[in-house]
């Protein structure tokens, strides 16, 4: 039977709508029609990949000391494992209910979650993509405690009611053994004893179970006798216990800074009690009581003197302090302050028995937003250097991009720089956690994630074959001068924290160029170099944007071209003479209005520019006339032309960054030509909203020219960033959408009427209608939509053109969409995407000889057109439709619609499969690709809906079918909208479990074994099985099958370890019944013997009798 296939039903669906709607002007020839399209509905199926960064809100922690797997939770529900440098994993819970605690069945590839909903949940590890087998939901009682023994299967749960339950972890059901509260304290005790904080075992007796409660209240419970042994009683409340390994001794941490001791036979009083952090007053009074100690560890050596590792319990006149984590060894106390508080840690010892000597060897602490190891075994305690990509949010994130199939040489030249700025004084161990495989991944292209940071830094990764490594950090903010103090503040800056924070950047992987622009309304464009060099002035361009009109309507252009050399009103060469921070026609005096001053003042001494990015010039819009300079809202450079292009909400300006002069500085509705199809009528002005925003300086200062000034639709296109992250959406009822900046920057949907900059591209194209032949152009998209032409006139290389002026003339409006345009691309006759040209990277600090091998144009240009005919395509993709127009007829040629109700928020022309596509991210979650250049629906899911800003100011595509975004502060979330990259994914991902030997158990010795000593077991199967303890309450807890397969486990390794889980497995799977029918048999062959035996009994009874003797 032929397979029903409803993609390629969908692909002749929209491709016949789509050629509907995309229909061609009269004579105008359709180049397109042989234009043969590859991609297909089935190359596309999207799926999540991978997540790096730190844990976003961790809660809870557990470390398998024989896999060598740390599992980490979150307060929402999710779960991340690493392993190795490189194997890292992400699951989530699907209640999103806070992890409170974490228990790995050691050496056996599962986990046990303990959720705030109490539920108990068990995981299987021992698949690429970890899944729930069972789910316990307890109903009547909170959980507050769980408990699972080494090497059992039998977990104990405590309860905010006192109560301890008893679960099988292999049929994940209730045992009927319930150790109950009032008969764990003492009879004579009247009040509630409080929820359980702590359960665990005695460590040389699995008989004998301490039970801590939170009143300060201990008890020894005898499993067996199911009674108590001893009680222990301490008038502060308890926050954790700790076993000496011997099992004769346990340590108590309490509310009031105090550490108790106890002998486990002597329950009348403590042997010890210290305040660790507490002053000891002279007469022998009581310490002061300190902040409570929260957790406590006791760790023994065979060769020294044990460990005590605590957090907590410092001294309440250390105000402001910082959190610490305090090891106590022999005498001597180190007291380690922490960046951020403490959530839990973990003492990594050398064996997994509790009953032998720990050696403990490392120290984990989870902090709130950052992972620390510390080694116990080098003088000083030094904490290992960590391997995993965890400082994604040393800054906050302001805005992302994705670079995949870069040049090969980018990354070993980004790591050899970035090598050098690496912290010394780590530890010279290996990384403890070391678990895990690496997945066998057969893609090798090199990737390429950028982000900028609040705080001004730059930060380059390597993001190949799913994993994520920084390679180099640059630090922008080394070019301003900084302010000491909030006093020391410059009264011209437009941002009151974070001044330096990234707004967006333009990067070329060939040329290594790097332009980034910032909030304070200034760009830095910065060049690679492998040499150190001192820069004695750094180069600043000072530029002057503003809106100037006459009393017409429309701006007077006086003719199609526009030559726009260096404009009045700006500085057109850069200050070496003076001082940079002090232009001569500034004015920041109290009397008058701010004027020609910028908002940062770039450094006037000596720069040291290590191996790496070096500044090359720094460029600052200044205010005018009392008002800041408006926020950039879109950027290019281009290497090959030596320019870069900026642009907001007044226009846009081209720098020319090799003579450092501005080539021009243009309002936006001054690049449309006077036959501009698309005339600007002016509307009723509005007022701006937030201070920021700028109004136009006018010739009258009338409200007409204000008016005048200000465009249909338009949004305010950035926004204050701050150091929080988390921004929540404004909805605005009668627009219901917003623009953002290529940059990704989200704007406030409080729209303003003034048109802006949102879009560049640099191409070689035809200018005009008239063009025959290409050359050098730059296109421009704005916020309503428009698309306009600049031609560029380039002097020849060489010393030319560092001498002569390069020419820029604008063509008026090309092209009109509906909504703000995002991304610009141009393809060639037979559909191939045609990139910016740029120039091969070149090391400026080198001999001159090897600057002149490097250096040269890229080769061949696009072929000119021949006979009238159109031998480009330009694709161009707004928030609401993209079109493609030819070239140079400016034809339309295709048009498709992506959305009506909502609007996209990222766009990108991306190359895979050999084809390309254009990519779109929808403010309602879709996530879309339309074939190119027939704009055909390829792909339409509903994936993920716009919940915050971040989202929507992360989010961003690469080729090969890549994406990302920063699904919360701390973490990136990678994705992938490739068919081939999905099934293959189960290649790529690393393995958590690895068949591992369980160590051998300590040896009891002659003596001790001889005469009863060492550790006692206990058959827990005896006590807590149904057939001694009966069956537990149905309506106390629910059990729910999990989602996750038999499938992982079945594949698990040969041994013992696999044999016993694949026994478990068949159990799993012939469930209660087979059971229960085993149960049958038994009592029938049971049954058959009896009869049997009363029937011999029977017969040697009457066998010699006669009949008349019966």
């Amino acid at each position: 039977m032929k397979k029903f296939n409803i993609r390629k039903v969908l692909d002749g669906l929209t491709a016949a709508s789509s050629s509907s709607s995309a229909t061609a002007q009269p004579g105008t020839p359709r180049e397109t029609d042989v234009i043969q399209e590859t991609l297909q509905s089935e190359h596309f199926q999207l799926c999540k990949t991978v997540r790096h960064g730190f844990p976003h809100h961790p809660s809870s922690m557990a470390f398998d000391p024989v896999q060598k797997i740390l599992a980490v939770g979150t307060q929402t529900g999710a779960l991340r494992l690493f392993g190795r440098a490189g194997v890292e994993c992400y699951c989530q819970h699907e209640s999103g209910a806070a992890v409170i605690q974490l228990q790995f069945l050691i050496n056996e590839g599962a986990l046990v979650s303990a959720l705030a909903d109490d539920s108990i949940h068990l995981w299987n590890l021992r698949q690429k993509i970890p899944a729930i087998l069972h789910s316990l939901k307890f109903s009547r009682e909170r959980i507050t405690y769980c408990h699972l023994p080494f090497q059992s299967k039998w977990l104990y749960v405590g309860t905010e009611r006192g109560n301890i339950h008893i679960v099988n972890v292999e049929s994940f059901t209730l045992s009927g053994y319930v150790i109950m509260w009032n008969k764990a304290i003492e009879l004579s005790t009247k009040t509630h004893p409080g929820p359980v904080v702590h359960i665990s075992d005695n460590p040389m007796d699995e008989g004998k179970l301490l039970i801590g409660f939170e009143c300060g209240v201990v008890v020894l419970w005898d499993l067996k006798c199911k009674k108590a042994d001893y009680r222990y009683s301490y008038d502060e409340a308890i926050h954790s216990v700790a076993w000496h390994h011997e099992g004769k001794q346990f340590v108590c941490s309490h509310s009031d800074g105090t550490l108790t001791t106890w002998n486990v036979r002597v329950p009348a009083k403590a042997t010890q009690i210290i305040t660790p952090h507490g002053k000891q007053p002279k007469d022998g009074k009581k310490p002061e009581p300190c902040k409570p100690i929260l957790k406590v560890e006791y760790k023994t050596t065979r060769a020294g003197d044990p460990f005590m590792v605590l957090s907590g319990g410092l001294s309440y006149d250390t105000v402001g302090r910082r959190a610490c984590l305090t090891v106590m060894h022999g005498k001597s106390t180190t007291v380690l302050e922490m960046d951020y508080p403490i959530v839990d840690f973990l003492t990594l010892c050398e064996t997994p028995y509790p009953n032998d000597f720990q050696e403990p060897y490392a120290v984990v602490v989870l902090l709130e937003k950052d992972l620390v190891v510390i080694d116990l075994g080098q003088i000083g305690y030094p904490i290992f250097e960590n391997p995993y990509p965890l400082t994604i949010h040393e800054s906050p994130v302001t805005c992302c991009e994705y670079f995949a199939d870069c040049p090969d040489e980018i990354i070993p030249a980004l790591y050899s720089v970035g090598s050098r700025q690496k912290r010394q004084g780590y530890s010279k161990k290996e990384w403890p956690i070391s678990g895990g495989n690496w997945g066998q991944g057969t893609q090798s292209y090199p990737e390429i994630i950028i982000t900028g940071h609040a705080d001004g830094t730059i930060k380059f990764w390597d993001a190949s074959a799913l994993m994520l490594q920084v390679l180099y950090k640059l630090k922008t903010a080394k070019v301003f001068e900084r302010a000491r103090g909030k006093e020391d503040k410059s009264s011209t800056e437009i941002v009151e924290e974070d001044p330096f924070a990234i707004q967006t950047m333009s990067w070329c992987p060939e040329s290594r160029m790097l332009c980034v622009a910032g909030v304070s309304a200034h760009v830095i464009i910065y060049r690679f170099s492998k040499q150190e060099v001192t820069t004695e002035v750094v180069q600043l361009l000072e530029v002057r944007m503003q809106c100037e009109f006459s009393n017409g309507d429309s701006p007077d252009t006086g003719g199609e071209k526009t030559p726009t050399l260096p404009t009045p009103g700006a500085s057109s060469s850069p200050q070496e003479s003076e001082p940079p921070t002090q232009p001569s026609t500034g004015s920041n005096s109290t009397d008058g209005p701010r004027d020609n001053i910028p908002c940062l003042q770039v450094r006037s001494s000596p720069l040291k520019q290590s191996p790496g990015y070096q500044v090359e010039l720094v460029i600052q819009l200044v205010w005018v006339s009392g008002e800041p300079p408006q926020p950039i809202t879109s950027l290019a450079i281009n290497s090959s032309y030596g320019l870069v292009v900026f642009g907001n909400t007044n226009g846009l300006a081209v720098v020319d960054y090799l003579q450092k002069t501005l080539l021009l500085n243009m309002g936006t509705t001054e690049l449309c030509s006077p036959s501009d199809p698309y005339p600007r009528q002016p509307r009723s002005p509005r007022k701006p909203r937030q201070p920021s925003g700028a109004p136009c300086d006018t010739n009258d200062g009338s409200n007409t020219s204000e008016d005048r000034c200000k465009s249909p639709t338009s949004a305010k296109m950035s926004r204050r960033i701050s150091s929080s992250s988390e921004q929540k959406t404004d909805v605005d009822a009668k627009d219901n959408s917003f623009t953002r900046s290529r940059s990704s920057s989200v704007t406030s949907i409080d729209r303003e009427s003034r048109e802006a900059i949102s879009s560049f591209h640099f191409c070689e194209s035809f200018p005009r209608k008239v063009d025959s032949l290409v050359s050098p152009c730059l296109l421009v998209g704005t916020t309503q939509g428009s698309v306009m032409m600049v031609a560029l006139s380039l002097p020849p290389g060489g010393d030319q053109r560092l001498q002569q002026p390069v020419g820029i003339s604008s063509c008026g409006t090309m092209v009109r969409l509906k909504g703000g345009i995002l991304t610009m691309a141009l393809l060639d006759a037979t559909g191939t995407l045609l990139p910016p040209s740029y120039e091969p990277w070149y090391d400026s600090n080198a001999s001159e000889e090897e600057k002149e091998k490097s250096r040269k144009r890229r080769p061949a240009s696009p072929p000119s057109s021949q006979d009238g005919q159109d031998s480009q395509f330009a694709v161009l993709c707004s928030e609401k439709q993209a079109k493609v127009v030819a070239m140079p007829s400016q034809t339309r040629i295709y048009k498709h619609s992506i959305t009506e109700s909502s609007f996209v928020l990222r766009a990108d022309v991306v190359q895979m499969s050999g084809a390309n596509c254009i990519t779109c991210f929808c403010a309602n979650g879709h996530i879309m690709a339309l074939s190119l250049p027939s704009l055909r629906p390829l792909l339409d899911v509903n994936y993920l809906p716009l919940t915050d800003m971040r989202i929507a100011r992360t989010f961003c595509f690469s080729n090969v079918g890549q994406a990302l975004y920063l699904t919360s502060p701390t973490e990136i979330q990678r994705i992938t909208y490739s068919q081939e990259t999905c099934d293959n994914l189960q290649e790529m991902l690393s393995e958590l479990f690895t068949p591992v030997e369980t160590p051998e158990a300590p040896n009891r010795g002659f003596f001790k074994g001889l005469f009863g000593g060492g550790a006692q077991s206990l058959d827990r199967e005896d006590l807590f099985g149904e057939t001694a303890a009966g069956k537990a309450s149905r309506s106390l807890a629910q059990h729910i099958p999990g989602p996750g397969s038999m499938e992982g486990m079945k594949g698990a390794a040969s041994g013992v370890v696999g044999d016993l889980a694949r026994a478990r497995i068949a159990l799993d799977e012939r469930g209660q019944k087979l059971g229960e029918l085993e149960e049958r048999t038994a009592a029938m062959m049971a049954s058959a013997d009896s009869f049997s035996k009363h029937a011999h009994d029977m017969m040697l009874k009457y066998k010699d009798k006669k009949w008349y003797q019966l």
